[in-house]
């Protein structure tokens, strides 16, 4: 146990110190030798632990926001999770930035993909077994898809926008949609194949 902790601790060490450096400069102009000079680390013990910077940004991303919103309840606290990750993102607006523009939209999505299209594929499995509904493998897999692109697209869209917006109009919208039309997807599925 002690030497989870110890990797646990070593890691944030590292992630803080990539979180700094992606205040000063481009994720691409970063590299380990900074990072483990910065530390006081040796790179043996950098790459113990991460791939690359590409893997410790994924890493960093996941820890702060998508495994604490896996704690919700999203049925029950849904708007809670999505006002938590809409606060992480104003509040991370210049390293996701930093990211977007190292990266590009799509491969910033996809380090979103896998964690939120586990949290849509949870809430459909909820929901059926809520509504008595099950559906097929393959429309499971594209309504969970669908959603999870919605998601990811609208975290991205709020992460490059100018613009002032409406926090609590953009939860609402949210979570309208997502308790209006979920049971009238899995109940429309199941209707088709009787």
């Amino acid at each position: 146990m002690k030497h989870e902790v110890t990797s646990l601790n070593t890691k944030k060490t590292i992630a803080a110190s990539l979180k700094k450096f992606m205040e000063k400069k481009p994720l691409s102009k970063i590299t380990v030798s900074e990072i483990v000079a910065d530390c006081g680390i040796n790179r043996k013990t950098f790459y113990y632990h991460f791939e690359d910077i590409q893997a410790l940004l994924k890493w960093m991303l996941e820890q702060e926001a998508i495994e604490v919103v896996k704690n919700f309840d999203l049925l029950l606290d849904h708007e809670e999770a999505i006002n938590f990750v809409i606060d992480y993102v104003e509040q991370n607006k210049h390293i996701l930035n930093c990211a977007y523009d190292s990266m590009g939209r799509d491969e910033l999505k996809r380090f979103f993909y896998n964690d939120l299209y586990g949290i849509m594929h949870s809430i459909v499995n909820h929901l059926e077994d809520i509504l008595g509904t099950c559906v097929t493998s393959d429309y499971k897999d594209f309504v969970c898809d669908f959603y999870t692109e919605a998601l990811a697209g609208t975290l991205i869209n709020l992460l490059k926008n100018k613009q002032p917006y409406d926090k609590q109009k953009l939860i609402d919208y949210i979570s309208i949609t997502l308790k209006s039309s979920l049971p009238a997807i899995l109940n429309a599925d199941m209707n088709q194949k009787q």
